[in-house]
């Protein structure tokens, strides 16, 4: 077991690996404006909260102010990742521009970002590549989170209604109710789940947006049933396909694919989400466990984390996904750091 000191000293050198180190390569570049360095600030926000590390705030500021004029060159679903932070930014510093650029991009998502025919928001990049008509679960973690927060800020019901929207119609579309997890992806127009690939960092990726994304908008709105049972549903099949390492394969149901550390990460974190709403009860704290184990032991001493796969879209096939190769990643680090952060708070006494 590990303690609470142990826990804080791991967090710290995975954030500075974040930061310390200006790099180039599309996985580990803090200074673009996509979904990568969107899940970096987005934990970086989150470890700077949890473990009162007020530098790491400052850090955000200061990040925020360098790249605000790259934010302006896209606007697609999957780079709206780096405003979730906006929320907490303009509380912190009083800066009306981070509010007016958050409503800004809020109205836009409503009334002009593109829809599948469910009402989903279609999973657009800011690759010159384009995934009609397709949802995927990654949309909840890089843009409904946005939405709910920015419900939050404002009090404004109109950013709550469509954030439980999107939740319950991604939860619909992608959830195998013969095991309860996800599907990486629907395809609206042909009415399939496309490779049908049970992708670990794709259940991640709701598994813990979900309880964050209901604690901003509970209080506004009433919080459906539904999500909540689907939670539930989702967290239990998950567990079923826990590695006795306390890891999950790249695609889950597949154990002989590789061992993958941010997907593992995020569910874990996930499940210490659910945890602190009521949504679980204490029996996840084992399995909490063994996977802190499992993504301890990939983390370098300094702080790089191992095992994170590539940049993923829905592959042609679940052999596919096996072939995408592991690299140290913002993603990466970020899961793994929200991890280490809310093991420290939510149950860090059991690690003493």
């Amino acid at each position: 077991m590990k303690g609470n000191n142990e826990l804080a000293g791991w967090a710290e050198r995975v954030y500075h690996r974040m930061i310390d180190k200006a790099e180039n390569n599309w996985g580990m570049n803090m200074e673009s404006w996509d979904w990568v360095p969107g899940v970096g600030v987005i934990s970086i926000l989150a470890y700077g909260q949890l473990a009162g590390n007020q530098g790491a705030i400052e850090y955000l500021l200061q990040w925020t102010e360098r790249n605000k004029h790259l934010s302006e060159q896209v606007k697609v679903i999957n780079s709206m990742a780096p405003y979730a932070i906006f929320p907490d930014l303009y509380r912190l510093s009083g800066d009306q521009w981070y509010l007016e650029t958050a409503i800004k991009i809020g109205d836009w998502m409503l009334t002009e970002a593109p829809r599948t025919r469910e009402g989903a928001f279609e999973h657009t990049v800011t690759e010159n590549v384009h995934f009609s008509e397709q949802v995927w679960a990654d949309t909840l973690f890089m843009a409904v989170l946005f939405l709910a927060r920015l419900a939050k800020l404002t009090g404004d019901s109109k950013y709550a209604k469509e954030a439980e929207f999107q939740l319950l119609v991604h939860l619909r579309l992608l959830q195998d109710t013969h095991t309860g997890v996800l599907f990486h992806g629907w395809n609206c127009a042909e009415g399939n789940h496309m490779s049908s690939a049970r992708w670990t960092r794709a259940n991640a990726w709701v598994i813990l947006a979900t309880p964050w994304i209901a604690e901003e908008i509970s209080n506004l709105i009433p919080f459906s049933d539904e999500i909540v049972e689907r939670y539930q549903q989702l967290a239990a099949g998950l567990l079923h396909y826990q590695g006795e390492h306390g890891m999950w394969s790249t695609v889950m149901d597949q154990p002989e694919f590789y061992a993958e550390t941010s997907g593992s990460a995020g569910i874990a974190a996930g499940w210490l989400a659910g945890m602190r709403m009521g949504w679980l009860d204490v029996t996840y704290k084992e399995a909490v466990d063994l996977t802190l184990q499992g993504v301890m032991e990939r983390i370098e001493p300094d702080g790089t984390v191992q095992g994170v796969s590539g940049g993923t879209p829905v592959m042609p096939s679940i052999s596919a996904y096996e072939e995408i190769p592991c690299n140290p990643t913002l993603y990466g680090q970020g899961l793994t750091l929200i991890l280490l952060s809310l093991a420290q708070v939510e149950i860090g006494g059991s690690y003493g």
